[in-house]
């Protein structure tokens, strides 16, 4: 008995180490995968006179958060920590995370690791996709279509507030006045309209922006993004922290919070 124990336990350990290394190099290619949509460092430079014709809270924040010759920025990676609700209803849990971004064609690949979960979400190839696994071993969610689509172009609009030159108005991009604190976002892309609602600070930073995104499958319910304590990183000043909700049934539902750890621009390749 002892030794079928020993040889069970070990061929576990070793099957739970060789999902460990599949699921490493799986996605350490599809990080390569999005860097592919990078394009060469672009000598496109951002200034004050974009700015003319857009809404006043709009041109403040430019102002704000970029500086006269700006590079535009082309691709994104960073690292992350925080707490990370699985569900509405359960508890906060800490998490450790790490993105990577590119903006001249859509494209972002996040994982996050939650005790014994892993979970990435991706807009890859112009495709959303949700990944969930289990002990390196399986894959418990596995799901995507045209409302991942939607949700997970909507993700990476709004973490533009981390590579701001993303948000400046382009053939996909323009904005919108609302009034002298909040403005509206369109982003038009491959037949997909969407939109956020952008509020402004005092400080002219964003702090909140607000769409419908699909909840659970199928239903189109608000979501909410928050952003906080900005900090000069890189030549960028960007929001360090940012919270996520949903809002149903007239309530308000924290699912994540998000501490940028280490930010860096122009690196295509994975930490």
């Amino acid at each position: 008995m002892t030794n079928f124990l020993f040889l069970f336990f070990g061929c576990l350990l070793l099957i739970l180490i060789i999902g460990k290394i599949y699921y490493a190099f799986v996605f350490k290619k599809e990080v390569s995968q999005v860097f592919t949509n990078s394009t060469p460092k672009s000598d496109l430079k951002f200034g004050f006179k974009q700015l003319e014709g857009l809404p006043d809270p709009v041109q403040r924040y430019f102002k704000s958060v970029l500086v006269e010759n700006q590079p535009y920025i082309n691709s994104v990676r960073l690292t992350h920590n925080g707490q990370f609700k699985t569900d509405i209803h359960k508890n906060w849990r800490d998490i450790k995370g790490e993105q990577y971004f590119t903006t001249k064609v859509p494209s972002f690949i996040w994982q996050g690791k939650i005790g014994i979960l892993s979970a990435k979400d991706m807009y890859l190839h112009d495709k959303g996709k949700l990944v969930v696994i289990f002990s390196n071993l399986f894959k418990i969610i596995n799901v995507q279509g045209e409302n991942y689509n939607q949700g997970e172009l909507l993700r990476w609009l709004a973490e533009s507030v981390w590579f701001p030159t993303n948000l400046l108005p382009s053939e996909h991009l323009k904005w919108h006045a609302v009034d002298d604190n909040s403005a509206k976002l369109t982003f038009s892309y491959k037949g997909m309209e969407l939109y956020y609602i952008v509020s402004f600070n005092e400080n002219d930073h964003i702090y909140k922006l607000e769409t419908k995104r699909i909840y659970k499958g199928d239903k189109l319910r608000y979501w909410i993004g928050e952003c906080y304590k900005y900090k000069e990183l890189n030549g960028v000043k960007i929001p360090t922290i940012m919270k996520a909700s949903w809002y149903l049934n007239k309530t308000e539902y924290n699912y994540a919070l998000f501490n940028i750890k280490e930010i860096e621009y122009e690196v295509n390749k994975k930490f």
